[in-house]
């Protein structure tokens, strides 16, 4: 549990700081740092998945990276908040838009991750 915890508080400083680099340097109505996070975590949680499947990291380090930092990293709660936020200011499209594309890419991005290397 310990190395659980220790891996979702840098995941969430990871989270944390990359939003805010992204969220600096595009200023615009969508919300890219949420959605390049996801995107990133969807990936590498795919790809130490494959390698824990097929026995190339102990228990221990699936548990650290897979479960702890992209557990901390990753957001589905923040994503949730901002798409309601999109509606609520009738941003629609860019609600539909967010909702699709991050829902769709992320799992792309978590098959890719985990075949990469068959």
């Amino acid at each position: 549990m310990i190395i659980i915890g220790i891996g979702g508080g840098i995941g969430a400083i990871c989270r944390y700081a990359l939003g805010n680099f992204i969220s600096n340097k595009l200023k615009t109505s969508f919300p890219f740092g949420t959605f390049v996070i996801n995107i990133i975590g969807s990936f590498i949680l795919g790809l130490t998945n494959h390698f824990y499947l097929e026995k190339s990291i102990s228990t221990t380090l699936w548990l650290f990276i897979g479960v702890g930092i992209i557990g901390g990293f990753t957001t589905f709660s923040t994503f949730g908040y901002e798409a309601i936020q999109l509606l609520l200011t009738k941003k629609y499209k860019t609600a539909l838009s967010y909702i699709i594309l991050s829902t769709i890419i992320s799992i792309i991005g978590a098959y890719i991750g985990f075949h990469i290397f068959r």
